[in-house]
């Protein structure tokens, strides 16, 4: 009976520390972070238009392109793809990405297209692109929003987030963030 009283006690005690105290200390460091635990939305002209830290599809071609979502962004579902390197499928998918890219890109070459335009992240969500990823799409933008490709590439600089402490990690560019500041700098014409 000394042991079933133990257990009983120790069970409840777990139960306690890991349905209750454990999720609200979480909740309660959630509260702190950005967005406090709700995630970081972005908004324009008082509407909210995404979150800063989801990938999102952007189909228009006078916007940059994300990256390739596994699971069509839907945030719900993340993964990524289940597909080798070496299925024929996978790869017939990535082929057709690059084609749709170079027609896209007149002017592009195959080998200027980082992998990550062409192939989804591990998560399926991924929000943000190399400056190089993004740089390969300035022409396209430049000349269907009437703006010098220059002016392009200085936000681009400026959108471009360092590595953290310097060395963490690789620069990138958080495409919705950067579509929202290319329509300040270039609004679309209608």
């Amino acid at each position: 009976m000394k042991l079933f009283r133990q257990s009983l006690i120790l069970t409840l005690l777990l139960i306690v520390l890991c349905s209750v105290l454990y999720p609200l200390a979480i909740l309660g460091i959630a509260r702190l972070a950005p967005g406090a635990g709700e995630g970081q939305t972005l908004s324009r002209h008082g509407r909210v238009v995404g979150y800063a830290r989801l990938g999102q599809r952007f189909q228009r071609p006078e916007y940059f392109h994300s990256r390739p979502s596994a699971v069509d962004y839907n945030a719900a579902g993340s993964a990524g793809s289940n597909k080798a390197p070496s299925n024929p499928e996978y790869q017939a998918l990535v082929r057709a990405r690059l084609d749709t890219f170079l027609r896209q890109n007149p002017g592009v070459q195959a080998a200027e297209v980082p992998a990550e335009l062409l192939t989804a992240s591990g998560s399926g969500l991924d929000p943000d692109l190399s400056p190089r990823g993004v740089l390969v799409q300035v022409a396209r933008i430049a000349r269907l929003r009437g703006v010098e490709a220059e002016k392009l590439r200085a936000l681009v600089q400026q959108q471009t987030e360092s590595p953290l402490l310097g060395l963490l990690g690789p620069a990138r560019v958080n495409v919705l963030r950067l579509n929202l500041a290319l329509d300040e700098l270039a609004p679309l014409r209608r």
